[in-house]
């Protein structure tokens, strides 16, 4: 009878020991690393920081308790942000949540091993950081902060609000950004059928961005859109004052960076998707591996337009267009 009670017992103690040991793992302390694109005083990467570490919370994760996180910031910088991209990969976090394209190449080019998540991507597969969105397939996954499309919107938005527009330069940073060719496809067809002209405007420094936008100005008819890019991001100010000093409508793909002063933002919701980011790097710590988790397409956009800016452009706005804008800026 003892030997069946001591059986038992220790069957029934071996049957608990996953159990003890998954508790011991989920309340052991996490490193992640987190790389910033931007600047660390640029407001609005603050919030998509803050969403990210709410999502987190809102998971049970929370710092000094069972989450420790290693934080830097690139301030859209190539050299800084490789830098810090090997530093963490040093550390040999848990997992890592990288934020803009040039982050998550530096990163992918330290390690093919520790996961990674990120946020505010363009082409991960273009870029080489993943097999498909369906199934990634390497140690990166995420969220895309733009889809192709996008680029053919920005023509035909840009054209409504200021309909004599017949040209436009698409201002971008070829060290920052994703090649240009991901958005020509949408942007040559809607130029196409618009009748306007697309000239690629690439810059490599802050001080060429005037002669572009001056370039635009010097005829009636010219624009510009803003594509994507880390590095317009850090020159947002500069940006929109010339705009506004030459009097070139121009389009934008982030309000939060933007929509205070620029005539007309289209893009993604950029705090949801770093809060979104959350979750996978919750999954991942519990298990999940990154080339099983599909990267995900952006669902929402949002338009916004200032209609102060508009009046300084001398710019009539469109009952139709302020209908279908997500908010109007007065």
């Amino acid at each position: 009878m003892r030997r069946r009670e001591f059986l038992a017992a220790f069957v029934g103690t071996i049957t608990q020991w996953p159990l003890v040991a998954r508790a011991q793992q989920s309340h052991r302390m996490r490193l992640i690393g987190v790389l910033m694109g931007p600047a660390e005083n640029d407001p609005a990467a603050q919030l998509w920081l803050a969403a990210f570490r709410d999502g987190l919370t809102k998971l049970g994760w929370t710092a000094d308790s069972n989450l420790r996180i290693e934080l830097r910031w690139g301030a859209a910088d190539a050299d800084k942000i490789a830098t810090f991209a090997k530093e963490l990969i040093k550390l040999q976090p848990d997992a890592i949540f990288g934020v803009t394209t040039p982050v998550i190449g530096a990163l992918a080019r330290e390690t093919r091993t520790i996961p990674i998540v990120f946020a505010i991507v363009v082409d991960p597969i273009g870029g080489g950081f993943a097999a498909s969105l369906a199934h990634p397939g390497g140690n990166i996954t995420g969220f895309v902060a733009v889809d192709a499309a996008l680029g053919g919107k920005w023509v035909a938005l840009l054209k409504e609000i200021a309909p004599g527009t017949v040209r436009v330069a698409l201002l971008f940073n070829p060290a920052t950004t994703s090649p240009l060719q991901f958005y020509m496809p949408s942007i040559q067809a809607a130029a196409s059928a618009l009748a306007v002209e697309v000239i690629a405007a690439p810059v490599h420094a802050k001080d060429e961005i005037e002669g572009v936008i001056a370039a635009q100005a010097h005829n009636p008819g010219g624009g510009v859109i803003l594509i994507p890019d880390v590095f317009n991001v850090q020159n947002s100010d500069l940006i929109i004052g010339l705009a506004a000093r030459y009097r070139v409508p121009t389009i934008y793909f982030d309000a939060d960076h933007f929509a205070a002063r620029g005539l007309i933002t289209y893009g993604n919701d950029y705090p949801e998707e770093c809060r979104q980011a959350a979750g996978y790097i919750d999954r991942i710590l519990k298990g999940a591996k990154p080339a099983d988790l599909p990267i995900q397409l952006p669902t929402k956009f949002k338009l916004t337009i200032n209609t102060k800016t508009a009046n300084a452009l001398g710019l009539t706005l469109s009952s139709g267009l302020l209908s279908i804008a997500d908010e109007v800026i007065e």
